[in-house]
């Protein structure tokens, strides 16, 4: 028997919408969803290879709870209700002991979250936690920094922009399908692209201009761009003078950054700088100067991402065509949102752990920030925490200096993985649970927010292969046995649909014949002179912020130039290949095929003086020496000669992933002492703040 369900993929966090093919309880064919005219049947190379995940062997089959030492690989099978009375039987303890506050969480975020969040809520605990420091903390917080609201406020109108500028932001290879089709269009018609990074990227080979910065000095170039458009006026007046808060003391702090002076910090010459301000204010408004996806980069990154979005007000580029538009939910359209199971459970009365929200008050409490959980586990400062439930979600991999992870880890009572993949935490934890894949599990209805809203659906297309269990199962079933089961009232994701449509007037058979229900036909557009929605007290842009001027932080941060690199020793910068998604699937038997390690990229110029021929192996030196190891390298003049470059997530140290083990080398490593550097404004870990030593391998 055959059949075509509509779902959303799972292999990368895009989760473009796909069409699937079963035959007989078989996946025969995944395409994208043909009925999104941003998909029209068009898909990555991991979204093709979630067939070879699907029906790959090494992948987590049945529970499993640790018998050796953490980390050592010595595991014991499992049946379902063993390891989760095994979970229930450690959480109950330190939950009578020390309140669920004492149980953390964490995730990769996304639209999935109510059920398992609602697990966290419901045994009392605020401590839950996502990938977004090793992300897009800086310009989350930019963002509300300037707008009262967080990032993903706006989306980017590309179809209709005259001129894209990207910061690091490697769109060709990240890669979100809709996005790179639509800024390919861009191309097409005569728009432009300029793109600023330490390397060329595929994005740097599709611009109209591309700028080898110097690491770390982003923002140096955007201090000097503004001081071009203010002193040239080159911005949209009107639009600014209804606006915004604080172009005055803007301009002032400007003043010394002067084309000629980021010339002598970027490497870009000044004349290029004033050229580009001038070029972007003949296209203004339909300019988007992108504030950045993953800034989890330097210790300045917040106000990097800050003056791009700085320029974007400059160019009067909200909510105009080509520009920035405010994302439009149910309620801008006059339709009812979805019910949340998180809505119908008491909210926790203890504080954060790791201070976000009070200690820190400039810092957001949704998701926390990961990193300042490790120092309040080995101190035990506000209260100790002692259980640590990992869902798809790799913090070993993820985060800095994994061997300083692991001693705060190790002083936990409990580390429970929930993954359909073998992950370098859940090598480490205690219980390893199998989590049905994408295609074999039905996930929660999800908002589609842009200028057209819409609710999209991921339904199951197979059963789950060997003895994995949807997630929202495993977190009903641990609520059950923690005596906290009376808010998970629903039997099965059909009835969990129901009540989050109660009201809409939708229901799930309106799903059927495309995936999604669209909430409106027409593109909702807010009038950009008097209808702007800022959450700001001001009503307004504020240049000058007043949540960061009322915690003692300048909204206009004094430049300091970065750390330089010399002597056989580097920035260790990394990034995204088109064929793997961060370090998920290096063992997938297709891309593995196509990309089995990663090689080091360095500049022609500095591996001539350090005798290194492309193609020879290197050794790679961790600055404290704790960490080494070996790999190929990458010669060529496409890279700044302060940086070297690999791409994320090889480097895998579990033996059961045998295409993956230790193929190539992982830049977390190399990035000891780190796991408590970040931006102190934004919150983000300062990945880049990192520097190796290089030499030809003996």
């Amino acid at each position: 028997m055959k059949e075509s369900v509509f779902s959303i993929c799972g292999m990368c966090s895009v989760r473009c919408p796909i069409r699937v093919e079963v035959e007989d309880g078989i996946v025969k064919w995944i395409e994208g969803n043909p009925h999104d005219p941003g998909m029209a049947g068009r898909l990555c190379a991991k979204g093709s290879a979630g067939l070879a995940m699907e029906y790959d062997y090494e992948r987590p089959q049945y529970p499993l709870i640790r018998k050796g030492k953490r980390g050592e690989g010595t595991w014991e099978r499992a049946s379902w209700d063993e390891a989760l009375d095994y979970i229930a039987g450690k959480l109950k303890p330190i939950i009578d002991e020390f309140g669920g506050k004492a149980v953390a969480l964490s995730d990769r975020g996304g639209p999935f979250r109510d059920i398992h969040r609602s697990f966290l809520r419901a045994i009392g605990s605020p401590n839950y936690f996502n990938h977004d420091c090793t992300c897009g903390r800086n310009v989350q917080h930019a963002s509300i920094s300037m707008f009262g609201s967080g990032r993903k406020t706006f989306n980017y109108d590309f179809k209709n922009c005259k001129h894209l500028v990207l910061y690091g932001r490697n769109v060709f290879e990240s890669l979100r399908v809709k996005a790179a089709n639509t800024i390919m269009e861009l191309l097409d018609r005569g728009g432009k692209l300029t793109y600023i990074d330490v390397r060329a990227s595929n994005t740097a080979l599709k611009a109209t201009r591309f700028w080898m910065v110097r690491p770390g000095t982003d923002y140096a170039l955007d201090l000097s761009i503004i001081h071009t458009v203010l002193r040239d006026n080159l911005y949209d007046a009107e639009f600014v003078n209804q606006w915004v808060v604080g172009l005055r003391e803007l301009e002032s702090f400007v003043a010394p950054y002067t084309p000629e002076w980021a010339a002598k910090e970027t490497g870009i010459a000044s004349e290029e700088i004033v050229e580009f301000a001038h070029e972007i204010a003949q296209d203004k408004p339909a300019v988007i100067f992108h504030p950045g996806w993953m800034m989890a980069r330097y210790k300045d990154s917040f106000y990097s991402s800050r003056t791009s979005y700085i320029l974007n007000a400059l160019m009067g580029s909200f909510e105009a065509p080509g520009g920035l538009f405010f994302q439009k939910g149910p309620g801008d359209a006059g339709k009812k949102g979805l019910n949340t199971l998180m809505d119908t459970i008491p909210k926790p009365k203890d504080k954060r752990v790791d201070g976000c929200g009070w200690k820190y008050k400039h810092f957001e409490s949704g998701p926390g920030l990961l990193h300042l959980l490790y120092p309040a586990i080995l101190s035990q400062d506000p209260y100790p925490v002692k259980a640590y439930i990992v869902f798809r979600h790799d913090p070993l991999l993820s985060l800095p200096d994994p061997e300083a992870q692991k001693k705060a880890l190790d002083k936990l009572d409990l580390i429970v993985a929930v993954d359909s993949n073998y992950s370098e935490t859940g090598w480490h934890a205690d219980v390893l649970l199998p989590s049905a894949t994408y295609l074999e599990k039905s996930s929660i209805i999800r908002t589609g927010k842009g200028l057209k809203p819409q609710f999209d659906i991921r339904r199951q297309a197979i059963e789950p292969r060997n003895e994995a269990k949807p997630d929202w199962w495993i977190f009903k079933q641990l609520a059950e046995r923690l005596g906290v089961g009376d808010y998970f009232k629903f039997k099965d994701m059909e009835e969990f649909w129901k009540f989050q449509l109660e009201g809409t007037g939708v229901t799930p058979a309106d799903f059927d014949d495309k995936g999604f229900v669209n909430l409106v036909d027409a593109p909702i557009w807010w009038d950009r002179m008097n209808d702007l929605k800022f959450k700001t007290p001001s009503k307004k842009i504020e240049f000058v912020s007043s949540l960061l001027e009322e915690n003692g932080i300048p909204s206009f941060k004094p430049y300091e130039s970065p750390k330089k690199s010399d002597n056989g020793t580097f920035r260790l910068a990394f990034g995204r290949s088109p064929v793997h998604t961060h370090g998920q699937t290096q063992n997938n038997p297709v891309l593995h095929e196509i990309m089995p390690e990663n090689t080091l990229w360095i500049n022609a110029g500095q591996a001539e003086k350090l005798g290194i021929s492309n193609g020879d192996q290197v050794k790679v030196t961790s600055s404290d020496g704790s960490h080494s190891g070996t790999i190929q390298a990458k010669v060529t003049e496409f890279i700044h000669p302060e940086v070297v470059f690999m791409v994320h997530g090889f480097g895998r140290k579990i033996p059961w992933q045998t295409r993956g083990y230790n193929k190539g080398l992982g830049d977390y490593r190399f990035e000891t002492g780190l796991l408590d550097v970040y931006d102190p404004v934004g919150g983000a870990n300062a990945l880049l703040e990192c520097f190796v030593k290089v030499e030809k391998a003996k």
